[in-house]
């Protein structure tokens, strides 16, 4: 990692490319690649994944700004013709087709209500248009975990409490007795900690919106808390002092 400037160029390179926020590729190309060169739009730690594919600038601001192919939670806040308007905590509203779900036609879609909680991933990110979801993969045009989030709670966080799970998988994770169904590739020790004290299915968007949802309405409000006390934005308590929290609630 490393701190870079605004109009900094930054080395990334792959096959497979995806910038990520606070980065743009200018048509410019540099004189060493003649390869469109990458370079920063915000100040701010610069980070990559383990295979180097996908770049982004860790900044400490409060505002999400959509990139391609993120995951997100969003908040349904118009129906408009055959889509919906979906709060995504951007300066936009983003556009969701109604027919951007898995298996869904015209006469066979989902019927979302004002205020509905999705899932969704970001299919269009640019500085000159509304952004737009979808709640399928791609590639596949299965849900793959995206979709409506019916009951849970939403837990707001910063962007950075997000981004520390490197999701391999983007998906809703059900973890049952210190077991989850699906791979988490992180180093953080939250969610694990907290699979192993109750059952959980938890959802992550890196607008710095987690969806949860246990058995009881006690341990969804332990969750809450948890996720709220480790924030690095918060209090930022370690894992031993995630530990004594959960002890004091459960008692």
């Amino acid at each position: 990692m490393s701190i870079v400037l605004p109009g900094e160029q930054v080395p990334a390179q792959h096959v497979n490319l995806k910038l990520g926020p606070g980065l743009s590729q200018t048509s410019n190309a540099s004189i060493s690649s003649k390869s469109p060169s990458i370079v920063s739009t915000r100040a701010g730690t610069l980070n990559h994944s383990a295979n180097k594919s996908r770049w982004w600038i860790e900044s400490n601001s409060r505002r999400y700004v959509p990139s391609a192919q993120e995951p997100v939670i969003g908040v349904v806040t118009q129906r408009q013709g055959e889509g919906y308007r979906v709060d995504i905590g951007s300066a936009h509203y983003a556009n969701l087709d109604g027919l951007a779900f898995e298996g869904a036609t015209k006469r066979n879609k989902p019927n979302l209500k004002v205020g509905s909680l999705v899932y969704a991933r970001v299919s269009l990110a640019h500085k000159d248009m509304e952004p737009e979801l979808e709640c399928f993969d791609a590639q596949t045009h299965k849900s793959e975990g995206f979709g409506e989030l019916k009951s849970g709670f939403l837990v707001k966080c910063s962007m950075r409490m997000c981004r520390q799970y490197v999701i391999r998988n983007p998906g809703i994770y059900t973890f049952m007795n210190d077991n989850y169904d699906r791979l988490l590739d992180t180093n953080h020790f939250l969610l694990p900690l907290l699979g192993g004290l109750f059952p959980l299915e938890v959802a992550i968007g890196l607008n710095g919106r987690v969806w949860i949802n246990s058995k009881e309405p006690k341990q969804v409000i332990a969750i809450a808390r948890a996720i709220e006390a480790t924030d690095p934005d918060g209090d930022g308590l370690d894992e031993l002092g995630a530990k004594k929290l959960l002890e004091r609630i459960d008692h």
